[in-house]
């Protein structure tokens, strides 16, 4: 009888020189070093969804995992960015206490700052946008549904562009080949194939659960969500309220997702995904087989780890 398939389309992630791979109960980042070595690096992963059945309950359970998906990310690329360029020997050092200190002010530093550009540049910016036009139009002003639709909008056109501006940078595009490369050995082991750089070469890199397609979903979700809520008269607490509902809608998007994997033939689902497909010819590059042998590497150690691999 064969043993139910992993998921990785929703835990994989592309990283500096590497590719990190989750499953249920692990994490393994596999990176290129400038040797040409592949140094790897494993965590025991068990999330509070497994831990404590309340987390499991719907929309509460894509809360946590964005969550953690983000703590698990940002060590993945922590651990890439550290191991894809040599060091010297010489150089090595043991950290100090007061050292370990200072990398936690700084990656809390980083992600605030992160948190602080996102929150701007998806909320901020979109809503005073649309507050402006409502001001200004009359039927926008008597109509919710077009004001949340034109902030929806907005932020997608922003998200494109930032995207596709970021992507014309030397490192980020090496970055989207080895999200190309993640895809491509995901599909060679959801297919059965034996697990080698020339099967996966065959493959597609665009995959329909790739965390792409949930940030479209997201958006497409938000404006469903903020119009149940009445509007505000003020600007900021409108601000506030919409940064507040984001678990939510975190929530309520990896739902949808969940459902759409069940029905990937319905048309329904192919309209749903779509635009994330499209936007993956941005996000992913044909990565070379140096690329994929890494990602390869990454799902092969998860698996063994799993207990399912070779």
């Amino acid at each position: 009888m064969q043993k139910e398939k992993i998921d990785f389309a929703i835990g994989g992630q592309a990283v500096i020189e590497g590719v990190m791979m989750r499953s249920p109960h692990h994490v393994v980042v596999s990176v290129r070093k400038e040797s040409g070595k592949i140094k790897s690096k494993h965590e025991n992963f068990l999330s509070l969804t497994q831990k404590h059945k309340i987390f499991s309950l719907p929309v509460l359970r894509g809360m946590v995992g964005l969550i953690e998906m983000m703590v698990v990310g940002y060590r993945a690329l922590n651990f890439s960015a550290n191991e894809s360029v040599e060091e010297n020997p010489k150089e090595k050092h043991e950290k100090t206490t007061l050292e370990n200190i200072g990398d936690i002010i700084m990656m809390l530093f980083s992600v605030i700052l992160a948190l602080a550009i996102g929150i701007f540049l998806f909320k901020f910016v979109p809503l005073s946008l649309a507050e402006f036009l409502s001001n200004n139009f009359p039927l926008i002003k008597e109509n919710y549904v077009l004001y949340n639709i034109i902030d929806g909008i907005t932020k997608t056109l922003i998200f494109v562009g930032y995207i596709w501006v970021i992507s014309l940078a030397p490192t980020f595009k090496r970055v989207f080949e080895y999200h190309g490369a993640e895809h491509k050995a995901v599909y060679a082991y959801e297919k059965g194939l034996k697990l080698t750089v020339q099967n996966a070469k065959k493959q597609i890199r665009f995959h329909p659960r790739c965390g792409t397609s949930f940030v479209f979903v997201v958006f497409a979700i938000s404006i469903l969500i903020y119009t149940l809520f009445p509007k505000l008269d003020e600007f900021y607490l409108n601000l506030t309220l919409r940064v507040a509902l984001l678990p939510v809608i975190a929530g309520v998007a990896y739902e949808a997702l969940k459902l759409s994997a069940k029905h990937t033939k319905k048309w329904w689902v192919k309209v749903l995904i779509a635009p994330g497909l499209w936007f993956q010819r941005i996000t992913t590059r044909e990565p070379n087989e140096a690329q994929l042998e890494v990602a390869l590497d990454s799902l092969e150690k998860a698996l063994e780890q799993e207990g399912k691999g070779k």
